[in-house]
């Protein structure tokens, strides 16, 4: 299944972008944004107070998992501006030549735990998730997320055995949501945006484990003065106060 859905994404990426805000114009107003879809609902947030700001510009996202679009990236896929879910992703990106500005530190994540709001697994830790019986979902070892949840394996002592591994967060809480899982192990951003939809566990071996979010001018094909704005935007104090409300922490 995750074979496919990264062939279908892979295809997607030869789209335009979509779930755009702005004003309307030409090319060289269009600034494109790839970011890590953990991102998703606080960007989308920020992308509609920066057009407030600079309504000559044509805002358009790209949410996906950081390794796919650092991929993109990579294969000269078109995109002005890249926040990436860890550094990881970005040092991949800024050695293939494509990074112009930056990259810089503008947010940071941890994960926690989610089960359905009746908890059918009755799961009060970390380490329950390991128990018999247990579906439990995380993102695959190769994206931010699933890397960070192996960082919070090895700290704890305890080995998970997931029935499923996902390429992106959103993937992970939507098996949550759906009842598909017993629980997940997603960002705290991503319980905060899923509101009554989940009951959050809070898990202290999630604080050891923080991921960095940081975010670049690309190559691009846009305009380069808007995407610095935009990214300034994004470090500058309403950037990080949105960011703040949607439970990220602070750089």
């Amino acid at each position: 299944m995750r074979n496919f859905r990264g062939l279908a994404l892979a295809l997607l990426a030869l789209l335009p972008a979509v779930a755009g805000c702005g004003a309307e114009g030409g090319d060289e107003d269009t600034l494109t944004v790839l970011a890590a879809a953990s991102l998703t609902e606080s960007f989308r947030e920020i992308g509609e107070r920066f057009t407030e700001q600079n309504p000559e510009v044509e805002l358009r996202f790209n949410f996906q998992g950081s390794s796919m679009l650092a991929e993109q990236i990579r294969q000269g896929g078109a995109g002005d501006v890249f926040a990436s879910a860890n550094a990881e992703m970005m040092d991949k990106v800024r050695q293939a030549g494509a990074v112009v500005r930056g990259p810089e530190t503008f947010a940071t994540n941890r994960l926690t735990v989610i089960t359905p709001p009746d908890d059918p697994a009755g799961i009060a830790s970390f380490s329950d998730l390991a128990q018999p019986g247990v579906s439990a979902v995380v993102c695959a070892p190769q994206v931010p997320c699933g890397s960070a949840a192996e960082g919070v394996e090895r700290n704890s002592g305890v080995r998970l055995h997931p029935v499923s591994e996902e390429d992106d967060v959103k993937d992970v809480l939507h098996k949550v949501t759906s009842g598909e899982a017993d629980a997940g192990l997603v960002y705290v951003t991503d319980a905060v945006a899923a509101g009554d939809q989940v009951r959050r566990v809070e898990i202290p071996e999630g604080d050891q484990v923080t991921n960095e979010y940081p975010i670049a001018t690309l190559e691009g094909n846009g305009d380069r003065s808007a995407a610095r704005r935009f990214t300034d935007f994004v470090r500058g104090q309403q950037g990080r106060e949105i960011l703040r409300r949607h439970g990220f922490g602070a750089p």
